[in-house]
Parts: C-alpha cells; structure tokens; sequence
C-alpha cells in the first residue's frame, strides 16, 4: 500500500518524528526546549560536527533531524531534500516506523523543503507488490502515513499526495510483466485509472485500428498472438484554462524482442517490459492532473502492442503505408517505438493541439549519450515552450537536455524506395529517430521526450529506486500545470 501524505496541525507528544532545520544549524531551536538535557548535548554535538541526519532513540518514541542543504540553487537544495528522505527512510524502515511526524522548522516558503523531504521518502518507499505468495516472502509492516506540520499547507500536500500516486501508478505498470500486462490488459488498467481519477477512456481495437489504416502499429503488431490496442485518455475540466488542448503521446510496447531484427539476450532484451514506459507516463500524468483537478485540458493516446518475431512478422525491407499516408522503408525491425508514435503523432493533429509531447524509451543512443541522470529532448516547439520545460526539469530534477533537430539530419532516414526509412546512421542515433518523428508532426508545435536512460533501473538509485521509476511523470505534471 502506498504511503498517505497528509497535514497535521499540531504535533503530538510521544510520536516518531523527524525536524527539519535550516542550513547551518549548530544550536536546537527554541522549539525543543523540553528534549531532556543528554538529547539536547548529543544532538547539539552531531549539529557542531555537521551531521545532516541524527537519531535520538528515546525508546517509546524517536525524533530524528534533518538538516536543510546550503549548497547550489534552490532547485539543488530541494534535490538534496529529497535524497535525504530516501536516507532517512531507510533509518524508518530499520526501526519499523508506521506513522511519522514531520516538524517544518526549516522556514523554507511554503513549506517547500519538507514537501521535498516527503517526496523523497514517500517515493523512497515503493515498493512493486509483485506475485510473490509464499508467507516467508510477506513484507513485515512498513511506513503508511506521514503527516507535515508548520507552512506546507492541507492543499499542497494533498496535491503532492495524488502526483506521487501518479508516479507510482506509472511504475506498477511498467514493472508488470508481459504474460501480466499485454496490450489490452494495460488499455484496461488505462481505463480503470481513469474511472479512479476522473478522466475519459476510449480504446480501439484491432478492427478500429485496421479501419484507420494505422500502418506503422499494425505492422509491429503481425508477429503477436496478441492484438493491439490504440487508448485515448481526456481530462477535460469545465474550467480548462486552454481552448486548444496539450496532447501527450506515449510509447506503449509491453514488450520488445526487437522482432526479427532480435536482440540479444541476457543484457538487452531481459528488460524489455520497460518499453512502454512512456505510455505508463502519460497514464500517471492524466491519473494526477485529474485526481488534482488541475484546470487545463489534456488528451493522452497510447497505442500498444508486443513486437514479436512470430506469425506474419514483418521483414527489413519491407514498406509500410502509415496512417499519415507516408510511406516507410523498414531497415530495421527493432526501431518499431517510431513507427507506433508516427501513428499516434499524425491522429493527434485531428485535435489541432496547443503543443504535442510523446514520451518514449526510443534509443539506446539517448541511454549513451547523458546516461540515467537525464532526458533527451528535441522538438519544433518554440523557446518559450522548450524553455519551460527545462524550468520544470530542474524543480522536479527530471532534467531534460535539447538535442539540435538540423535539417542535415534529414539525409539520415533517406529511403530509395519509400519516403523515409525507419533507421538512420550508427551516428546521431537518437536524433535521426526524432527527425523520423518530426515528418508526422509538420505543422503541430512538438517535442519529443527520449527517456531510455532513466526509465528501468537496474540497480538501485536513491529515491528513484530499481525497476520502473515514472520518469517524466512529475516532469509534466510540472509543466501542463503552469501552462496558461
């Protein structure tokens, strides 16, 4: 079960706590005035040696501290915040603490540094439920609610609370299996996140999407026993701040064995349920906008489908119809990410977006290039868009870094015999695939989110954890809610 964010006016005696206390800290506030004489000398000794996180055990209860970064700006100090909540988490889950209190006395605006130290733990404890059923496996209780005092007010916690549900939502997802989460059964868990939430579902299916002539996603989808699924997701409030709507578009193959262009295994095709992670995003973003009833309309479309070498697989070499009409030389039937997105790119000009973003784990050139620490993006958008972007990237440390979309880069997908080919050079790699992107976007304001660096973790990474981690979740939701 998630944690329960929530908001306490008071502080109760006796009650596992941790205080939050400002940069160069070196004497206990006033306001632990009554911790008893050899507390008070032992913390007041770890704070002169520039402890940042110390543990007072008084036995019925535990206080720890916390203390606020100084360094880099305020979007670093609140980072470090929040890899100090994974840490104290830790300290939590040692000392098997259910319930605990958070003293804002860090007098940060808004209550913005215990906010981040909430999210921190709050993400630091996700844990993926799994299908373990063995009682020896049964986790022993965990950390279920966290309550904050002091400036974050009931409404931003309350908000925070749904966000992070968002994300976790995304990783359930993406940390689900194939034989778990097939294309129709993640359309489903779509559909049911948006009963929950508050925003509209529409799902075609195989028949629907063979009636749109969707080229590129029926034609990853021939090697699968499986049939696709093409799902639209709207939040629409009464309210909406925008007559034109934002448009999400997420990558949604529940799983890639790179079809008969096969990956190899171990190493590059174990992994692979991530690969909708993109799709797992939007559906985390449009769970939290509605969930926050956040005034700004937002469509979200998903298609979805495993690429398998099986059946009536197609073949490099092969030349697909798209639903745009285009026309694509297959080179390469592991860069199938494109060919579903172009699909998806080209049916969201019928909603004559504000701006478009599709969110994908497209290229392990992306992944070589900034590694996990970042986001590839690139896009025709104009600055102020891009701009506000990256300002969202470096609040909620999700940092996107713009790749250059030159017209040069055009002779990259040039085909012989079709109007694109589906791969470009060993070279660029990430950016020839958003300039494949880019010709079914023309005359749409668009950016192209490449997250297959930080989407699937293989080894634990602080607050992110391993496995699935929601990358671009909060991103987003950062973004759309300060778009006019």
């Amino acid at each position: 079960m998630p944690i329960q964010l929530a908001h306490a006016a008071t502080l109760p005696a006796h009650a596992d706590s941790v205080f939050l206390l400002p940069a160069g800290t070196t004497q206990l506030p006033a306001q632990l005035a009554d911790l008893h004489e050899a507390s008070r000398k032992y913390v007041t000794e770890q704070l002169a040696a520039d402890s940042k996180l110390i543990t007072v055990n008084h036995y019925s209860h535990r206080h720890y501290f916390v203390v606020a970064s100084a360094k880099g700006s305020a979007h670093l100090i609140a980072e470090a915040m929040r890899k100090s909540g994974h840490q104290l988490h830790a300290l939590l889950k040692a000392d098997k603490v259910t319930e605990l209190y958070v003293e804002d006395l860090s007098e940060s605006a808004d209550g913005a540094l215990a906010l981040a130290l909430a999210e921190g733990i709050y993400l630091s404890a996700y844990e993926f439920e799994g299908y373990k059923t063995d009682e020896k496996s049964k986790k022993p209780a965990a950390l279920t609610r966290v309550l904050l005092t002091g400036a974050a007010s009931a409404e931003a916690i309350q908000e925070l609370d749904y966000l992070l549900q968002g994300v976790c939502l995304a990783r359930d997802l993406i940390n689900a299996p194939l034989n778990k989460l097939n294309a129709t059964q993640f359309a489903e868990r779509m559909a049911e996140a948006g009963d929950a939430a508050g925003y509209q579902t529409e799902i075609f299916d195989l028949p629907r999407i063979e009636a749109l002539r969707m080229g590129g996603l029926l034609a990853v989808n021939l090697g699968s026993p499986e049939p696709p699924t093409f799902t639209i997701m709207e939040w629409k409030p009464e309210n909406a701040r925008n007559s034109q709507p934002y448009v999400l578009v997420g990558k949604g193959v529940v799983f890639d064995t790179g079809g008969l262009s096969l990956k190899p295994t171990p190493g590059s095709m174990d992994m692979m349920k991530c690969d909708m992670s993109g799709g797992a995003a939007v559906t985390g973003v449009l769970y939290a906008l509605a969930k926050n009833k956040v005034p700004i309309h937002v469509i979200g479309l998903v298609p979805a489908t495993d690429n398998r070498p099986g059946g009536m697989a197609y073949v490099p070499g092969d030349v697909l119809t798209m639903y745009s009409g285009l026309t694509v030389e297959v080179l390469n039937t592991d860069a199938e990410g494109r060919l579903i997105l172009a699909d998806a790119l080209a049916f969201a000009k019928k909603y004559e977006p504000a701006l478009v973003v599709d969110i994908a784990t497209l290229t392990g050139s992306a992944a070589r290039a900034i590694g996990k620490e970042g986001i590839v993006g690139m896009g025709t958008a104009d600055e102020v868009q891009l701009l506000a972007l990256k300002q969202a990237g470096n609040r909620v440390h999700e940092r996107v870094v713009e790749f250059p979309l030159w017209d040069e880069y055009a002779e990259h997908i040039k085909s012989d015999i079709a109007d694109i080919n589906n791969l470009g050079k060993a070279e660029a790699g990430a950016i020839s695939a958003g300039k494949f992107l880019e010709r079914f976007t023309e005359g749409t304001p668009w950016i192209h989110l490449d997250i297959a660096g930080p989407a699937y973790l293989t080894a634990p990474d602080s607050y992110r954890g391993k496995g699935g981690t929601g990358t671009s979740v909060r991103l987003l939701y950062d973004f759309l809610k300060n778009q006019e």
